[in-house]
Order: C-alpha cells, then structure tokens, then sequence
C-alpha cells in the first residue's frame, strides 16, 4: 500500500510519476473520464487551518470521482485525547483514504500504519511535500526540467517547507541554497543526511546571486505565534525585494506557499510584478494532488 508521508521517504521515480500525470491532468481538466476514486470516500483530518489545501484536496478528491467529508479536532475524539492509533482504526473500517493536516509527524506515520488504508501528509511541523511536489512542478511547467537549477529559499530554513526542499534537492539533481538566521537554520545532521548539492548561510545576497528560483514562506509558522515579536525581529532583512531578485538569473521565478505578509517575508512590489506565478503556484495545487490521489491507487 501507498502512502505520501515525506519528501524523505519518496523514491525519485515516484516522484517523477506524479509529476508527469500532473501535466496530463491539468491539460484535462473538465474533459476527462478518468475516475479513479469512484465509489470511494475520503476522511480528511485536519487540526491546523488551511485554505489552499484544503480546497485543492476537497475539490480534487470530488474531480476523481471521490466523496469527501472533513473533520476537525472538535469533531473527533482525538480532540479529548483518543489515541492517534484507535481513531486510525476505526476509519480504516469506514474510509478508503485519509488526508491529514497536523502538528506532529509522528501522528500522520501512526495514522498510516494502523488505518491500513492510503494517508496523505497535507502538513505537518517536520514536511510539508504537497506543497513541494506542486512548485516543482510550477517551476517545471514554466521553465523545463528542475535538474541542474538553483533553488534558493530566503527565511526560515528550520520549518517544513525548506526541510521537504532539502530532501527534494538530492532526489532531482538540483541546488539548493537556503539563506535564513544562524539561529533558524536546517539541522546540519538533517542536510548531510539529505545529501545533494545544499548550501546554507546567513547571506541573502549570497544565495540569491544566479538563481533560477526565489522562494519564500512567511516567519511565523502555525503554532509559533507566542514567538511573533522576536520571529519578526530575527528574520528582518531576509525578504525577497526588487533588489534580492536583481542578482538572480534574468527570468527567474519567485515564489510564495501562501499566506503572504506583504512587507515581511515579500515586498508588495515583488509579489505583485510576480502574482502570476506564485497564484498559478496556487492553483497548481489542485493538480498536483490529484496526480497524487491517483498515484495511491493505482
């Protein structure tokens, strides 16, 4: 059985199956017949807020043939402490697959190993790889194969998104620089695990010069807002502005995972010049993960 946990624990081949179909589903949108998950329903379990992911999936799930109802904390037991692997259990019995938004990696892991059924990882504190899947394969689509690249990340290096980066950078052959706060910088145990071709340091100049894509997220996770004021502080100066995208390849993409903070983590001005790509990067969402679905049960 198939489940998409992590970046880390996906095999390259996996990971270029999915981005392929996403092409072929994405062209097909609306005229296709296919249906994988026909007669099929779907529990998605999320105890974080979301807009994007939870409407890609919904409605993604709806596209493939599938039903889909959402629950969240308040309307589980988990919410007054049911173990993780009792309520994996019981919709195991029910559901034919789950997509889960949460804190701790290890609740997704011990979802998938005690439901027997196909799980998603929509977000957790450790990854966040739909979310990578889709902006590879946004950057793909625009630019061609990622392979031999520049990827640079300014901001948090320590959250989900650039930790799912630095596991995609070893399995797609591209360079990965990530530029953030000594103090909010990836493990280096975690970066030499990953192997590949990473660079991590404290200079955005640095790391911007000649890349092919800027990324971005926002300062303060979900769940880090006590640390708002002191985030804030740590990361100014690490934003992608007019001058950041100067030193990089002449055409290079920006991104941003979304929510943006205008001001913060982006400029007003950059975001705009770049909406095009990065809500197109938002949308691609909805392909990705129905390139996903079908990848789990086929």
């Amino acid at each position: 059985m198939k489940h998409l946990l992590s970046i880390e624990a996906m095999d390259t081949a996996s990971i270029k199956t999915i981005l392929e179909n996403a092409t072929v589903i994405k062209a097909q949108r609306g005229d296709s017949q296919h249906q994988p998950l026909a007669g099929q329903t779907w529990a998605m379990i999320f105890t974080k807020s979301s807009t994007r992911t939870r409407v890609s999936f919904e409605t993604g799930i709806r596209e493939l043939g599938g039903g889909v109802m959402f629950l969240n904390a308040n309307d589980l037991q988990l919410g007054r402490g049911e173990p993780i692997q009792d309520t994996a259990r019981v919709l195991g019995r029910m559901v034919q697959g789950a997509v889960i938004r949460t804190f701790a990696q290890s609740d997704v892991e011990d979802f998938a190993q005690y439901s027997g059924i196909p799980t998603i990882n929509a977000l957790t504190d450790a990854e966040h790889p739909c979310q990578i899947l889709t902006d590879i394969f946004t950057y793909q689509e625009a630019c061609g194969p990622i392979a031999g690249k520049t990827v640079t990340f300014i901001g948090d290096g320590a959250c989900n998104v650039p930790v799912s980066w630095i596991w995609a950078a070893g399995k797609l052959s591209f360079e990965l620089r990530i530029a953030a706060p000594k103090a909010h910088q990836p493990c280096p145990d975690l970066v030499a695990k990953a192997g590949g071709n990473i660079t991590v340091t404290d200079d955005c100049n640095a790391a911007a010069e000649g890349a092919d894509l800027l990324y971005t997220d926002v300062w303060v996770s979900m769940g880090m807002e006590k640390e708002a004021a002191q985030r804030e502080q740590d990361f100014i100066g690490y934003q992608i502005n007019e001058a950041l995208v100067a030193r990089a390849n002449k055409g290079a993409l920006v991104m941003h995972c979304l929510p943006a903070y205008r001001g913060k983590e982006i400029d007003e001005p950059t975001l705009e010049a770049h909406a095009e790509t990065i809500f197109t990067q938002a949308e691609n969402r909805l392909h990705t993960q129905k390139a996903i679905l079908d990848w789990l049960v086929s």
